[in-house]
């Protein structure tokens, strides 16, 4: 039997929302690449070349994402981190679509798709990592504002 709050926290979870509440709380571009695991149009996004400092957020969930000081210009069409704001912000899986295969990256929070993580390419970054992350799974909250989580 359950207590009522493991009744409140199952209920609750980003997790257990329908895909019909998805669809009501994101836009159609940003439901196709939060929910569907899409992919913007490299260059396009709000977030490709920022240098704002702050707090990269899951659009989806509100759930801290990456930070600034954390990325870098790759110059591959989307925005480009060295390393997650934390080790349990992001969920990573084994893509095998379009014939390749890759790292997927999802929000840890409400596992929607973020973009890849691509290894060993030689940029000058403390992992040689790349979080290669599409502009339209974010919101950045500018450092010194406070960022507001999302309802469930």
């Amino acid at each position: 039997m359950l207590t009522d709050r493991e009744r409140y926290d199952l209920l609750t979870s980003f997790s257990m929302i329908p895909d019909s509440e998805w669809r009501k709380r994101l836009n159609a571009a940003e439901y196709h690449v939060l929910r569907e695991g899409g992919t913007e149009p490299p260059g396009v996004g709000e977030y490709t070349n920022t240098t704002t400092e702050g707090v990269y957020s899951c659009r989806a969930c509100g759930a801290e994402l990456f930070r600034s000081s954390e990325k870098f210009s790759s110059h591959c069409g989307w925005p480009s981190f060295f390393s997650p704001a934390d080790s349990d912000a992001v969920i990573e899986r084994t893509d095998t679509s379009l014939g390749m295969v890759r790292t997927e990256i999802l929000c840890a929070s409400c596992h929607s798709h973020l973009g890849h993580v691509f290894a060993g390419e030689g940029y000058d970054t403390p992992t040689d990592l790349r979080y290669c992350i599409n502009s339209i799974c974010l919101t950045l909250t500018p450092a010194g504002e406070a960022s507001s989580p999302q309802e469930i």
